[in-house]
């Protein structure tokens, strides 16, 4: 895989079994005890973990971000002035602070919906679809989030993007998981893997980093075997994406559109590392089925009482 710029031209367009892919199966995708897992159809029952929950297997301590999130709330409260010297008052605030993390989890959460649904629409759109990305644009709108569409139609156009499959879910037999890939496309004469992450701004106006847990996401998404076609018979074909791919990680930002490419030479490294977060999930699910880990224990029994031991005769 080379690790220089696109070559070739948007003409150069490769074709999966001589037509386009476009599909959106999110119902296969269940809820569990265990993560988020997959079936093989509608209806079926979960049988593997999904990408991102065998990437969660590796903890990530936000305890700091969280207490920053609620101080600085706390610290721009207009109310706190007032609260001096009233200890309930402070109390209020504190708690409805302890939250702030949360509430900005979820809000930035549903922002990267709302700029996911509009890029999967764009994508459906070129492939000639039914699609809705006027629907999604002013759902945007309805944010003042248009400026994520806007960078995001420049970057499209820029790098002349051929979308080949859109929300394409694959899965992966011989390691057990499945999940869910933003879009398979031709740039350049190219086969991309690509997964889009709604990015916030940092202080100099530029859009914040990328995790360097994408290139997991990415890789094992170039390792899938198969390809869905239709859920509710549960058809699957081979994957026909797995040959050589770019693989790129794409910053979506109100400022900018940052398309980072996965190093090829680190792509094994992280392979080895999702290979050894999926069987800590395994293990993690077998730990769980195996019963009560800890059980409470009495004290050993009290020593027999001893006879007192006759006095000698005199």
């Amino acid at each position: 895989m080379p690790t220089g710029a696109f070559r070739g031209g948007p003409a150069a367009v490769s074709e999966a079994g001589g037509r386009l892919e476009a599909m959106t199966q999110p119902s296969l995708a269940h809820a569990t005890d265990h993560g988020r897992m997959y079936s093989r159809s509608l209806g079926g029952r979960p049988e593997v973990p999904s990408i991102t929950t065998v990437i969660s297997q590796e903890h990530k301590d936000l305890t700091g971000w969280a207490g920053h999130m609620a101080s600085a709330e706390l610290a721009g409260d207009q109310r706190l002035a007032s609260a001096v010297g009233s200890p309930a008052e402070l109390k209020r605030l504190a708690r409805q602070a302890s939250s702030a993390a949360e509430r900005f989890r979820d809000a930035a959460a549903a922002r990267g919906d709302r700029v996911h649904e509009y890029a999967e629409q764009v994508a459906l759109e070129a492939l000639g679809v039914t699609h809705g990305a006027g629907a999604a644009r002013e759902a945007l709108a309805e944010h003042r989030e248009t400026s994520f569409a806007d960078r995001f139609d420049e970057w499209w156009q820029l790098y002349g993007v051929t979308p080949l499959a859109a929300e394409v879910t694959v899965w992966n037999h011989t390691l057990g998981y499945a999940g869910t890939l933003d879009l398979v496309a031709d740039i350049g004469g190219r086969t991309c893997i690509i997964d889009f992450k709604t990015k916030g701004l940092s202080r100099d106006g530029r859009a914040k980093p990328l995790s360097d847990s994408v290139v997991m996401q990415l890789v094992a998404g170039m390792q899938a075997e198969e390809m869905l076609v239709d859920a509710r018979s549960g058809e699957w074909k081979p994957w026909p994406y797995g040959e050589d791919p770019i693989l790129l990680a794409v910053a979506v930002s109100e400022a900018e559109v940052v398309p980072n490419q996965a190093n090829p030479a680190v792509l094994k490294s992280h392979w080895h590392k999702f290979w050894a977060l999926r069987q800590v999930w395994e293990h993690s699910r077998s730990a769980a089925a195996a019963g009560t880990a800890l059980r409470p224990i009495a004290p050993p029994p009290l020593p027999a009482p001893t006879r007192p031991e006759p006095e000698p005769e005199q």
